[in-house]
């Protein structure tokens, strides 16, 4: 049997922000089961931490974590990075206030002040392109521009045209891209956005932590700031503070426990 968790993360209200598993391992599992596991909870992504250097939950200072959608493990992951330092912290007593976390994006940590969990990744590079035919089709809208990294990121006039996008996501599926981020300037934070990754099994994705290692340096250009509040604006919807410190970008927000249990394996 394993430990599993559901976490709501970037929020501090459950049913809110993006829910993410958190799987506590004691060494690597076969790939094929990591999928399966992942597929059963149908969440935007499950990851899976165990300690390294064989030392135990709270002597340890180095912990492996992997993330899976239902369909593919991906890179990087905001949300269930969050979650799985909560867990650490509020349920295995993790006595220090920084986790350094192995993953295939290299190494990342994660720090804790009171109840506000700060994430440390690498800042994105991006360059403006011209969009495909596919993507302004799929997103129903001519973007004012686009730029590509890992992801398009496509601006738009205003909140209100982010709010009103009604994907095609069969056509975006499509996209050789794994996600699609829209973006404006915010009403009531300094920028908005939402995201989206059919071809990875998320049509809409609720909070997406790496999407702002893109969106951070981004504002940060078009805006001559370093520090914002952004909100996600998808149906749970979250709210992040970032900010961009050289070529990191700090992504701070709450998360909030609402399922403990055990993974029969």
């Amino acid at each position: 049997m394993l430990d599993i968790y559901l976490v709501d993360a970037f929020t501090n209200e459950r049913f809110k922000g993006n829910p993410a598993a958190v799987c506590l391992l004691e060494k690597e599992l076969d790939h094929n089961l990591y999928l399966k596991i992942s597929s059963e909870m149908n969440l935007s992504e499950t990851a899976f931490v165990y300690p390294l250097d064989g030392k135990s939950w709270s002597e340890s200072h180095r912990f492996s974590l992997r993330w899976f959608t239902p369909k593919v493990e991906v890179p990087l992951c905001g949300h269930a990075t969050l979650a799985s330092a909560h867990v650490l912290f509020r349920h295995l007593n993790y006595p220090g206030t920084k986790i350094r976390f192995e993953s295939n994006s290299g190494p990342l940590y994660v720090s804790k002040s009171g109840d506000m969990i700060t994430l440390d990744f690498p800042a994105a590079t991006f360059r403006k392109v011209d969009p495909p035919d596919e993507l302004v089709h799929g997103i129903g809208k001519t973007p004012l521009e686009t730029y590509l990294s890992t992801d398009y990121l496509i601006l738009l006039g205003s909140e209100h045209e982010v709010r009103e996008i009604r994907p095609d996501f069969p056509v975006l599926a499509g996209l050789d891209i794994r996600g699609i981020i829209i973006t404006a300037v915010g009403e009531k934070a300094d920028f908005v956005s939402r995201f989206f990754a059919p071809s990875a099994g998320i049509n809409e994705d609720p909070v997406t932590g790496s999407a702002h290692t893109f969106l951070v340096p981004f504002w940060a250009e078009k805006l001559g700031k370093t520090e914002f509040t952004a909100r996600q604006l998808s149906r749970r919807g979250g709210t992040l503070y970032c900010k961009l410190a050289g070529e990191r970008v700090e992504i701070s927000g709450l998360a909030i426990t609402f399922l403990e249990g055990e993974l029969k394996l």
